[in-house]
């Protein structure tokens, strides 16, 4: 085998380790996700795991840059497929609002600062950052646009995290994470 298909099958063995251990992640937790586990779903020997990860805790700090690399991926996307700045702006909301509801455990794990290497996630969430950035900037200008955007991002998670835990949907507020979103975005655009 020669370098270049080497490296081309360590890739497509990283990438079916990091499938495979955010399936289990979806499905039970962190507690869910052993390198056991994950080697033996992708379909690889026992001790391949670790040559891509030295330990789960390195392989759920891989997961959670996916996730977040993934995030700005959909981030990218909704500035294509929205008619407007607004439209791309509530897009990308309620992308984050998705990823909790239909990934909780991902996306607290994407908002855990890892003991293994906070630089890595914290790079991959830059990246996203960057591209809710230009949605943000492309609606209210640019010398507001690094304050809104952290505001909305910030209203957004606080929107969502209230809304998992159920808090959203008692007799005091009845309201949606899509509803608050609605009113962050009124209270930043003015309209």
């Amino acid at each position: 085998m020669t370098g270049t298909n080497r490296t081309e099958s360590a890739a497509v063995t990283r990438r079916a380790l990091l499938d495979e251990a955010a399936a289990l992640l979806d499905d039970g937790g962190p507690e869910a996700v052993t390198l056991r586990d994950v080697g033996a779903r992708a379909g690889v020997s026992r001790g391949a795991p670790y040559r891509h990860f030295a330990d789960k805790k390195t392989l759920l700090t891989a997961v959670a840059a996916k996730g977040w690399d993934s995030l700005g991926e959909r981030m990218a996307g909704a500035q294509e497929r929205a008619g407007s700045p607004s439209e791309a702006l509530r897009a990308a909301l309620g992308d984050v609002i998705s990823l909790n509801r239909t990934r909780p455990h991902l996306y607290r794990l994407m908002f855990t600062t890892p003991a293994s290497d906070p630089g890595a996630v914290a790079r991959a969430a830059e990246r996203t950052c960057d591209e809710f950035l230009t949605i943000v900037n492309a609606v209210v200008g640019d010398p507001d646009a690094q304050r809104c955007a952290a505001l909305l991002l910030t209203g957004v998670h606080g929107a969502a995290g209230l809304e998992s835990s159920g808090l959203l949907r008692t007799d005091k507020w009845q309201t949606s994470a899509e509803e608050l979103t609605e009113s962050l975005i009124a209270a930043i655009t003015g309209s």
